[in-house]
């Protein structure tokens, strides 16, 4: 079997030609290069052959091993730490479908080797781990996914390469253990996977004086390991192929084409990478002519390697398919599976007084430091995505320790190259000195982004709170970590490995999840992406027909952010692209975002409940025409209350239709001091004004459905009077804080640069200014920025949090905000029957009329709509959250193409449409 490579010149794969037609080798291993150009090689190569070629790889955690523009699954070590066996036997069927897909019969894996030495240079990584039970079983479900694919397995390296410190590819490696050692160890795993069906077995080149008298004799040609303990007591009837013949394990021993035969003469019946094929295969002709090789032993082999083929189905031989090859080697099942293998690898060893999972947010100032040679910018960006995490650096360790002596708690992440298994993984002397001062003067979660064995250099972990193995330095690696830190899924995996005393294998805690937001695939939900794609081209024609400059849109399912987009621009001159962390003008999103869980909390504690009258909350009401209303009816728009009035045009001078000198100044002053926009404040008292007009206000003549705002003005004069304090300050304090919703806020310039938040209308009527980071709604504008109605700025990333803690009942995040049966009151259309679709407060899907929803969700979800182009709306019944956010009044209100085009509602139908179970 020879050596192929599709990276490399004419010439020699052509010499590869020559050998298949001149000396009728029977088999190709492949090794470096792209997949195409294999595809192509492969069905060149067959077409030379008389016999159809047997095509083996070496692709043990996938093509990738070799092969560019191929599929990377996480290394056996990483396999090795996940508790269910299905999943990896999973992890075997997808690396064979590839192996098929690409015209490769035999996969040389699984690797059997139990790496019981941590200083073993050329396993480590590709081992199952150190315990021969975990390894078998391990093994024993990659061989069973492979097979069931009809792709050879291969166990490897016989009788086991685990125990030793060298590397065979460049000496001699001595396993220097007794024949008792080697037969409850070693060959355990080989016994378990021959009982099965094993397709065949690679023996490595391996010095064992436990098992060959011959000192230095490479197991690969001794007859005493191949045939007398292989074949016979073993009882292997499978294809026994030898380990590299090129390697300076074998090619030491004897010259090219003796060490053939004598591989041969010991029982293999495949010699892989011979160095020179010719003069192999005249001495193993010469050897057949001299009787050295008898007809039955030449015939035991020829009909295994035939059998082999016939079970890979050779006898009815197709060439590689080549069309479509990269898209089907790279499809979503593929990182479908990749999420969920390393989901259950990840392993937390240590967890005093249960550090993992961080909760109480509101109580945390968290600080990220980076260590190791490799980039940690995903685990980084994934942390902030749950709450407000600072990356901390310094030059010297004084400053660093300086730095962090304003945080609580720190998170370190130790990430290594994941280039290869064989990637450095030790810590520095000067990263150990480091991480024991940052240890010993912080509460720190430790984050060990590579193999096991680096934590074998640390004096002590005394120190270190919580310690979570993440095995490698991936991008989902990095992600799936952040989310287990942060309780969005739970520890689940165990040491495959020791990692010191203190942590042998077979460790690993299990933690909570805190039913946070977790971000994955859409088919891990039951969705369809190549259908959820489908947004893309509506969010592509909404900007290109300006509908809105940019918009942000995510969906959630099942607790999980399954598509997020930040696409476009914050304005139409695309000088600044759309991020997830700009904030928007949520408008009236703020009702149920901002007012309304203060109001469910309220009634949750038995404060408020749905019939408490408006004259009870607010006394001024009393004796006017508004005194009994109760709070379900003007939440549920039916309360005969005026849609909207305009304050603002009351403080406008007659004469020059812009603001009166009586009621604003350009500058701060006493009793002027309500910001208003840039260069404009408002009286202090005109909030007292507002409530009065609202109390003299006519009611409309008709009780019917009528969309108000002024409950939620009430409302805010409300829950300030009782707390004593700001709606701003309550909406952090009650529920943003501890819901790591760090992204919402009233008066988003006090938080965050002009640049990251995104413009609304530029407004020529009132304040004479593009209104960047200051509320758009006139009546919010009055108060200040801060209205019950609007004023919240957010992205769609918070409030997607925000609800999804609605979905969870009133929880999120280990902490209970209020009941599930108080949500459920506040989602209840209490007068559909006199066609008001209006929950309290929430929106409703339209009873048959258009409405805010496709038509396509169920009538148990509920949300939201604001006028600067914004909509969120959840479903319990497929407990789904959508959030759309866009500046669609940019530069002007008058822009009402997204309404007119329904693209929110669009978008929403897709969404629907994509579900598949």
């Amino acid at each position: 079997m020879v050596a192929a490579y599709s990276n490399q010149s004419k010439a020699l794969t052509d010499k590869v030609k020559e050998l298949i037609a001149t000396h009728h080798v029977g088999g190709v291993i492949f090794s470096k290069g792209g997949p195409l150009r294999q595809a192509k090689l492969n069905n060149e190569f067959q077409e030379v052959s008389k016999i159809p070629l047997l095509v083996g790889m070496d692709a043990e955690w996938g093509l990738a091993m070799r092969l560019d523009s191929t599929f990377a699954f996480p290394w056996n070590m990483t396999l090795g730490a996940i508790r269910d066996p299905k999943l990896v036997e999973e992890a075997g069927a997808a690396i064979a479908k590839h192996s098929k897909r690409l015209g490769v019969h035999l996969n040389f894996a699984p690797v059997v080797d139990i790496n019981t030495n941590p200083e073993n240079p050329i396993i480590g990584n590709r081992s199952f781990g150190e315990d021969k039970e975990n390894v078998t079983t391990k093994a024993l479900a990659f061989m069973k996914g492979m097979q069931r694919e009809n792709v050879l397995s291969s166990a490897k390296h016989f009788p086991g390469h685990g125990d030793t410190d060298s590397d065979s590819h460049k000496t001699l490696p001595t396993v220097g253990f007794s024949k008792g050692r080697l037969d409850s160890i070693e060959l355990y795993p080989y016994r378990r996977l021959i009982e099965e069906g094993l397709s065949s077995v690679m023996v490595g080149h391996l010095n064992v004086p436990g098992l060959e008298q011959n000192q230095n004799l490479p197991s690969s040609i001794s007859r005493t390991i191949v045939t007398d303990l292989l074949k016979n007591e073993l009882d292997f009837h499978g294809l026994i192929i030898t380990d590299a013949l090129n390697m300076k394990g074998a090619s030491n021993h004897s010259a090219p084409g003796e060490i053939d035969l004598a591989a041969f003469l010991a029982g293999n019946d495949i010699l892989l990478i011979s160095e020179d094929v010719p003069k192999a295969s005249q001495r193993l002709i010469d050897a057949y002519n001299a009787g050295l090789i008898t007809e039955e032993r030449l015939k035991h082999s020829v009909r295994k390697i035939l059998f082999a083929k016939y079970k890979v189905g050779l006898n009815h031989y197709k060439p590689v398919r080549e069309s479509y090859l990269y898209g089907e080697l790279n499809s979503i099942t593929n990182n479908v599976l990749e999420h969920k293998l390393m989901e259950n690898a990840l392993t937390v060893i240590k967890n005093d007084r249960a550090v993992i999972p961080i909760k109480d947010l509101e109580k945390r100032k968290i600080a990220y430091v980076h260590f190791g040679d490799d980039d940690g910018t995903p685990f980084f960006d994934q942390l902030n995505r749950y709450g407000k995490v600072d990356r901390v650096e310094a030059d010297q360790l004084g400053d660093l320790l300086e730095e962090l002596e304003n945080y609580n708690l720190v998170v370190l992440g130790y990430h290594k190259s994941n280039a290869s298994p064989w990637s450095s993984y030790k810590f520095t002397n000067k990263e150990l000195v480091w991480l024991y001062e940052i240890a010993r003067k912080n509460r720190v979660i430790l984050n060990v982004f590579t193999r096991p064995y680096a934590l074998l250099d640390l004096e002590t972990n005394r120190n270190f709170e919580g310690i979570l193995m993440a095995y490698q330095n991936s991008p989902v690696a990095q992600e799936k970590a952040a989310q287990l830190v942060f309780g969005a899924i739970e520890a689940k995996g165990r040491l495959p490995v020791s990692a010191g005393k203190e942590f042998p294998e077979g460790t690993g805690f299990r933690t909570k999840n805190l039913n946070r937001l977790a971000y994955g695939l859409p088919e891990s939900v039951g969705m369809n992406s190549y259908k959820l794609s489908r947004i893309d081209s509506l969010i592509t024609a909404a900007i290109e027909k300006k509908m809105s400059p940019g918009m942000q849109v995510l969906v959630a399912r099942k607790g999980k952010v399954i598509y997020e987009r930040n696409a476009g621009y914050h304005t139409y001159e695309k000088e600044k692209p759309v991020s997830a962390n700009d904030v928007y003008d949520i408008a009236s999103l703020t009702k149920i975002l901002g007012t309304l869980p203060l109001v469910m909390e309220l009634v949750d504690q038995d404060e408020l409940d749905l019939n408490t009258l408006l004259s009870d909350m607010l006394p001024v009401f009393r004796n006017s025409n508004k005194d009994k209303i109760n709070l379900q009816q003007m939440l549920s728009h039916y309360a005969r209350l005026k849609p909207w009035i305009p304050f603002h045009r009351q403080t406008f001078d007659p004469a020059t239709k812009g603001p009166s000198f009586v009621y604003y100044r350009n500058e701060e002053e006493p009793g002027f001091n309500t910001r208003v926009a840039e260069g404009l404040y408002i009286r202090n008292d005109l909030r007292d004004s507002i409530i009065q007009v609202i109390q003299e206000s006519d009611l409309q003549s008709k009780l019917e459905y009528r969309y108000s705002d002024l409950p939620y003005y009430l409302l805010k004069d409300f829950l300030e009077n009782i707390y004593g304090t700001s709606l701003d300050y309550l909406t952090k304090d009650h529920f943003y804080n501890s819901l790591g919703a760090n992204y919402t806020t009233y008066l988003p310039l006090n938080h965050f640069p002009k640049e990251q938040i995104v413009p609304t209308e530029d407004d020529k009527l009132w304040r004479k200014q593009l209104l960047q980071g200051y509320v758009h709604d006139e009546g919010a504008a009055l108060l200040g920025g801060i209205g019950g109605h609007a004023g919240l700025f957010s992205n769609a990333n918070d409030v997607a949090k925000i609800m999804q803690m609605y979905l969870n009942g009133g929880s999120y995040g280990g902490k209970e905000y209020f009941n599930k049966e108080t949500v459920d009151m506040f989602n209840t259309c209490y007068y559909c029957d006199k066609d008001v679709r209006r929950g309290v407060g929430f929106d409703k899907p339209q009873l048959e009329k258009a409405g805010p929803t496709c038509g396509c969700v169920s009538m148990e979800s509920f949300g939201h709509s604001g006028f600067t182009g914004t909509l969120t709306w959840a479903d319990p019944e497929e407990e789904i959250v959508y959030v759309f956010l866009s500046n669609r009044i940019h530069p002007s209100a008058e822009n009402r193409k997204l309404i007119r085009e329904g693209i929110r509602t669009k978008i929403q139908e897709v969404i629907y449409e994509a579900i598949d179970q």
